[in-house]
């Protein structure tokens, strides 16, 4: 059954960029904003990275931690943050098993062709690690606005 708002956020243990591991257990007591991309350095994600990282300080200012994931390696995520200046955690989960805990995992088509892959799609986790809101198929032009709309109104 796909994750619903009020579902307790599947725990996880991914590393990040540096190998270092992150578990969502331990960021209990801040809002995460858990994003799910198909991709280092490509369009789309680069656009909603970016978007995160231009009002990133407005999400700390809302205890908010801003998270993605995707299938790269920390070698590819190392040269996305610092390409872009992402002042962010990105986390490797090569086999797709954290994205598929949270329904962000499966069968896409690109040109024809079909492949498993990370579908874009963002969970907001409160401090208790309640999912308070699911975005799925999300499009990244206003993607971080939207998100920080949302939590700015369930943090007050």
């Amino acid at each position: 059954m796909p994750l619903q708002i009020g579902d307790l956020a599947p725990d996880f243990c991914l590393p990040d960029a540096d190998g270092t591991p992150v578990k969502l257990q331990d960021l209990r007591g801040q809002w995460v904003v858990l994003y799910f991309y198909p991709r280092d350095n490509t369009p789309g994600c680069t656009k909603e990275a970016c978007g995160f990282r231009d009002i990133h300080a407005e999400y700390q200012a809302e205890n908010g931690v801003v998270i993605g994931v995707s299938t790269d390696d920390a070698k590819s995520h190392t040269k996305f943050l610092q390409k872009f200046n992402l002042p962010f955690t990105l986390l490797s989960d090569p086999d797709g098993q954290v994205a598929a805990a949270y329904d962000s995992y499966g069968l896409k088509k690109f040109m024809g062709k079909e492949y498993m892959g990370i579908s874009r799609n963002t969970f907001l986790i409160d401090p208790e690690g309640i999912i308070q809101r699911i975005y799925r198929k999300v499009k990244p032009e206003n993607h971080a606005t939207e998100v920080l709309s949302d939590l700015a109104q369930l943090a007050s």
